[in-house]
Parts: C-alpha cells; sequence; structure tokens
C-alpha cells in the first residue's frame, strides 16, 4: 500500500504541475484561444505545431495517466471507512482521466489534420478546426462537473472518516462544487478558473500528505520487524 500511496502523492504534484505548464503555456506562450477566427487559430497551430503537441501531451494525456493513478490510490486510502462513497467517487475518477486522455489525443491528431490542409484550403481548415474543436470542448475544456463530482465525494468520504487533513477535505468541497457548478453555461468561465485555481492547491497539499503518509509506513515497518 505504501508504494501505491507514493505514486499517489507524486501523480498529484504531477497534476498540479501540469496545471501551471497549461497555464503558462496556453495563456501566455501560443494563446491559439485567444484567436477568434478559426483560421488564423490553424495558422497559429501551423508556426507551433510541435510545441503544441508536446504541451497536450502534458496537460492532458499524461496527466489523465496520472489522474488514474492517483483515483486508485486515495481508494486504497479511504475505502476501509466509507467505501460505497469511495467507489463511487473511484469511478468519475477514473473515468475523467480517460476522458481526458481521449481529448488530448483528440486535439492533436485534429491539429495535425487540419495543419496539413491549411496549405492547400485555409478555409476548409478552418471549418473542420471548428468542429474538431467543439468534440474538444466537449470532452476536456466546457466544464469541470466529472472531476468536480470526483473531489467532492472524495472530500465527503474524507471528512466522514478523519482520513485526511479537515481544512484539505472543506478546500476539496469548495473545489467540487465549483467544478459541479461549472456545467452551466453563464457561469462556467468564472467557476472553471475557480476551479482550476483551487484544485492546483489541493493538488500540492495532497500529494505532500500522500508522501509523507508513505514515508512514515516505510519507516515504521521495519522497526516492528525489529521489536519481534
Amino acid at each position: 500500500m505504501k508504494t501505491l500511496q507514493k505514486f499517489g502523492g507524486i501523480a498529484a504534484l504531477y497534476e498540479a504541475a501540469a496545471y501551471l505548464v497549461g497555464m503558462i503555456g496556453f495563456l501566455t506562450v501560443v494563446n491559439v484561444s485567444g484567436v477568434a477566427d478559426p483560421v488564423q487559430q490553424v495558422a497559429l497551430m501551423a508556426d507551433n505545431l510541435a510545441f503544441l503537441y508536446i504541451l497536450h501531451l502534458i496537460v492532458y494525456v499524461v496527466w489523465g495517466i496520472f489522474m488514474v493513478v492517483l483515483a486508485l490510490a486515495l481508494y486504497e486510502r479511504l475505502k476501509d471507512g466509507s467505501p460505497a462513497i469511495v467507489q463511487t467517487a473511484t469511478v468519475f475518477g477514473i473515468f475523467w482521466g480517460c476522458v481526458i486522455i481521449v481529448g488530448g489525443m483528440i486535439y492533436n491528431v485534429g491539429m495535425q489534420t487540419v495543419v496539413d490542409l491549411y496549405g492547400k484550403d485555409p478555409a476548409q481548415a478552418g471549418t473542420i478546426w471548428l468542429t474538431i474543436h467543439s468534440v474538444f470542448e466537449g470532452f476536456a475544456g466546457a466544464n469541470e462537473a466529472i472531476g468536480g463530482i470526483w473531489i467532492l465525494l472524495l472530500s465527503w468520504a474524507a471528512l466522514r472518516t478523519g482520513a485526511l487533513s479537515r481544512v484539505l477535505n472543506y478546500l476539496g468541497v469548495v473545489v467540487g462544487v465549483a467544478g459541479i457548478i461549472s456545467i452551466v453555461p453563464a457561469l462556467a468561465e468564472m467557476f472553471i478558473a475557480i476551479f482550476a485555481l483551487g484544485q492546483i492547491v489541493w493538488f500540492i497539499w495532497l500529494g505532500i500528505v500522500m508522501l509523507r503518509s508513505s514515508k512514515s509506513a516505510a519507516v515504521q515497518k521495519p522497526a516492528a520487524f525489529v521489536t519481534r
């Protein structure tokens, strides 16, 4: 169990780091979403194809893989105290990770397709990109309801059992509720921002807690062996 907790802690810290990398990359280096015209978006992607491809691998595909690891590690940690809630949360966590992986793959494959087409027919490339981007948004960008449900359920279970810090759990409740509210179109932008910023803090805090607990278990086990 301590090995899984260690991997879970590493996964949580990676999730936070990937969020920060994504914010820097997408908002300050290549801001495709800041361009309204889809043809100009494709032109911007053509000029930064390798960078955007790697960035989406980091922020979506690898992020989703680590999410599955983290969901399983938290299941192992919390399952005894509130099994039904944690089982439900784990389903949402693994599903969320898979959705993010698929979203990242759709973006990268679609981006390559429209960039290849751009040199022949820019207008058609822009039209196709609108469709691809809509599918991507449906998977990984338009709202954070799935992730919100996962964090809310985990925090609820941890509050009932006292498995994690109460303040960390209260933060998780706030972040989870923000993610769920983001499903409302008129509120999506504001609550996605609250969810993302809150989740960075939550992931870092959670990762530290899980790594410390795995180290404590590793120290206690040899001590118990010596006393026998």
